[in-house]
C-alpha cells in the first residue's frame, strides 16, 4: 500500500527527535526516484518520490550508485553537503513533509533551504527551495502542459497541493458527524462512506473501522441502526484521538512469508488470514516491506534486456529441440527403409520398370506375409533399391549427429534457466554487469562498444550461527570461481538437488562440522534457487575434491558424487540474520 497521511505522521514523530541538529555529510541518488541523504552518526535518511513506494525513512538497506551521479543529485550536492537538519514539519493530514535545513554558503554566510517530499503517490515530487520559498529544482519538472493548476518549475515560489473539499478526519465532531450520517445515502459501505467525507484515511483504515464497528468489511450503513451509529462514532473518535496524541506503533501484515500491508496501529480484519506482526521502528518495517519489492522493480528496470535476451534465446531452443525430437523419433524407423531395399533387391526379377508399388513376400517376419512397397515410376528397379539404401544411410547418420545436437541443446538450456534465475536474484548494478558479460562469452549477446573496465562483485557472504564462513555465488562465473578457485578441497559444496540455483561453499579449514551448521548452509542453498518459495528442498553436499567440471561445459556446470541430502525449507529470516553486510 502507499504511504498514507497517518502513517507519514508516525513517521515523523519517529524521525525528529533523530534527525534535528545532524549534519549532512553526503547525498546519493542511487535510482530515479530515491535520494539518500548520508547523516552524521552513520544514519542513512531515504526519500523516496516514486510512484509506487514515496516514503521518508531511515535505511538500513545498502543500494548501489550509479557510476556517474544525475544532475539532481550534483546540485542536492552543491546545496545540502555541510548543512544541519533544523526542523522536519507535515501539515497536518497532508502526505507532504518539509525538512528545513540551516546551510552556510560559500562566502560563509547562513541560510536555509528547505527540502520538500511530496508523497503523493503517481503525483510525488522531491523539492528544494532557497531560503524565500522559491524552487531551485525538482526531481520531477511540472509545467503547464502537465497540470494547468499548479506548476511546479525552478523560479517559481513554492505552493503546497490543494487540499480539496474534504474534512480532515481529525477535525470531526459528533454532532458534525452524525448530521454527515444522516445525509449520506444508505445503501453506501461504511469505508466508502468515511472515504467520500474525510480527508486523511487510507482504504485499510477505513476498512478497518468498519470491521471494528460492525465486525465486518463490506457492512452498509442501512444496517447500523441506533445502537451501530454510536459504536461507529466511538470507534471513528477513539482513532481520532489516537492520532491527535500520537499513539502509533508499526504492524507489518505477513501473508505466506510475505510482507503486503503495513499500518501505523494493528490491523484485525484479515483474522486468521494474515499475521500481524509489531516491527521495531516504522523504518524498519518499511525496510523490510519494501526490500524485495525494490529488488523486483530493480529486476524489472535494469534486467529487462538481459530477461528479454535469455528469454528468446531459450524459447528459440525449445522450439528447435521439439524440431530434433521429431526428427530423432523419425530415424528410429530407418530399418524398415533398408528391409524395402533388400526386397526389392531380391525381386528385382518380378519387376518392370514404370511399376508404382511391388507386392512381395516379407521374408523378414515370421510367416512371410505379403507386403506392398512403394516404388519411384520414372527410376529403375535398382535405383528404387538404392533409393531406400541412401535414405536408410541418411537417417542412420541422422540420428548420430541428432544425438549430439539434442545434448547441445539441452545443455543450453538448461544453462539459460540457469541464467534466468540470476537475474531473479541479482541485487546490484555490478551483478547485472556480470551477467551481461556472461551472455556474451557464451554467444547469446552480441559484443557493442568498447569493453569496460570490468569489477566483478564479490560473492555473497554469511556467517552461521557456529561462526563458520558461508559463501555464495551471484552468478554461473562466480560459480565456477567459488567451486574451482577459491574453495579448499576440504570444504563442502551445496547445491539444490535437480532445481537450478547458486553454489554454496561452507568453509571449514579441516574442522568437524555440526549438523546444525550443515542445516543453515543448506537452507541458504535452498534460499538462493528456483525453490525458495518451496518447502522441504533436498540439497545435496559434498566435500568440494567431489566436484569436478565437465570440459567444454557452460559456466556453472559441475558433476558430483558421493554427496548427501538434507531436506530443508527455505527461511527468509534466517538468511537476513546471518548475512554479512560489507
Amino acid at each position: 500500500m502507499p504511504l498514507d497521511a497517518i502513517t507519514l505522521q508516525a513517521l515523523v514523530a519517529e524521525l525528529r527527535p533523530q534527525l534535528l541538529g545532524l549534519r549532512i555529510d553526503k547525498v546519493q541518488q542511487p535510482a530515479r526516484d530515491q535520494v539518500i541523504l548520508l547523516l552524521r552518526g552513520n544514519r542513512r535518511l531515504l526519500l523516496n518520490a516514486g510512484a509506487n513506494a514515496p516514503r521518508l525513512q531511515l535505511t538500513e538497506l545498502l543500494r548501489d550508485n550509479p557510476a556517474e551521479p544525475p544532475m539532481f543529485c550534483m546540485l542536492l550536492r552543491k546545496h545540502l553537503v555541510g548543512a544541519r537538519v533544523a526542523e522536519i514539519t507535515q501539515p497536518p493530514m497532508e502526505r507532504l513533509v518539509r525538512m528545513e535545513l540551516d546551510i552556510t554558503d560559500e562566502f560563509g554566510r547562513p541560510g536555509r533551504r528547505t527540502l520538500v517530499l511530496e508523497a503523493m503517490g503517481r503525483r510525488s515530487n522531491l523539492i528544494l527551495l532557497d531560503g524565500d520559498g522559491r524552487i531551485i529544482e525538482c526531481m520531477r519538472r511540472v509545467d503547464a502542459d502537465l497540470s494547468a493548476a499548479r506548476q511546479v518549475l525552478p523560479g517559481l515560489f513554492y505552493q503546497a497541493p490543494a487540499s480539496g473539499d474534504r474534512l480532515p478526519v481529525t477535525q470531526e465532531t459528533e454532532e458534525g458527524f452524525r448530521a454527515r450520517l444522516a445525509a449520506a445515502n444508505p445503501e453506501r459501505q461504511l469505508d466508502a462512506f468515511l472515504l467520500d467525507q474525510y480527508f486523511g484515511l487510507s482504504p485499510l483504515t477505513a476498512r478497518e473501522l468498519a470491521f471494528r464497528t460492525t465486525g465486518e468489511t463490506d457492512s452498509h450503513l442501512f444496517g447500523l441502526g441506533s445502537a451501530g451509529e454510536d459504536r461507529f462514532w466511538r470507534e471513528l473518535s477513539d482513532f481520532i484521538e489516537s492520532v491527535k496524541e500520537n499513539h502509533f506503533a508499526p504492524y507489518c501484515l505477513w501473508k505466506d512469508g510475505r510482507p503486503v500491508e503495513f499500518s501505523a496501529f494493528a490491523i484485525r480484519q484479515y483474522g486468521s488470514g494474515m499475521e500481524c506482526v509489531r516491527c521495531e521502528s516504522f523504518s524498519q518495517m518499511l525496510d523490510r516491506f519494501y526490500e524485495v519489492r525494490e529488488r523486483q522493480e530493480r529486476v524489472r528496470q535494469k534486467g529487462a534486456d538481459l530477461i528479454r535476451t535469455a528469454t528468446t534465446a531459450r524459447d528459440r531452443l525449445r522450439r528447435k529441440l521439439a524440431l530434433q525430437e521429431k526428427d530423432y523419433a523419425q530415424t528410429q524407423d530407418r530399418d524398415q527403409l533398408r528391409i524395402c531395399g533388400d526386397l526389392i533387391t531380391a525381386n528385382l526379377y518380378r519387376m518392370e520398370r514404370g511399376a508404382r508399388t511391388l507386392t512381395c513376400e516379407n521374408y523378414y517376419e515370421e510367416g512371410c506375409p505379403q507386403v506392398t512397397v512403394s516404388l519411384d515410376p520414372l527410376l529403375t528397379p535398382q535405383q528404387n533399391a538404392a533409393k531406400y539404401y541412401k535414405r536408410y544411410s541418411k537417417a542412420k547418420t541422422a540420428e548420430r549427429y541428432l544425438k549430439e545436437q539434442m545434448a547441445i541443446a539441452r545443455r543450453d538450456l538448461e544453462y539459460l534457466e540457469s541464467v534466468l534465475e540470476e537475474i531473479s536474484e541479482a541485487e546490484t548494478e555490478q551483478d547485472f554487469t556480470d551477467i551481461r558479460g556472461e551472455l556474451r562469452d557464451a554467444g547469446f549477446l552480441r559484443t557493442q562498444g568498447k569493453k569496460g573496465i570490468n569489477r566483478p562483485a564479490k560473492p555473497r557472504e554469511f556467517c552461521t550461527s557456529s561462526g563458520f564462513r558461508v559463501l555464495v555465488g551471484r552468478n554461473n562465473r562466480q560459480n565456477d570461481q567459488l567451486t574451482t578457485k577459491t574453495a579448499d578441497h576440504r570444504d563442502l559444496w551445496f547445491h539444490t538437488q535437480k532445481i537450478h540455483g547458486s553454489h554454496v561453499i561452507l568453509c571449514t579449514q579441516g574442522q568437524v562440522v555440526d549438523d546444525e551448521t550443515i542445516v543453515e548452509a543448506a537452507k541458504i542453498a535452498a534460499w538462493y534457487s528456483q525453490a525458495r518459495e518451496s518447502g522441504n528442498v533436498p540439497v545435496d553436499y559434498t566435500q568440494v575434491k567431489n566436484v569436478k567440471k565437465p570440459s567444454g561445459a557452460r559456466p556453472g556446470m559441475v558433476i558430483y558424487s558421493t554427496c548427501r541430502t538434507v531436506n530443508v525449507t527455505p527461511e527468509e529470516e534466517l538468511v537476513t540474520r546471518l548475512s554479512v553486510r560489507r
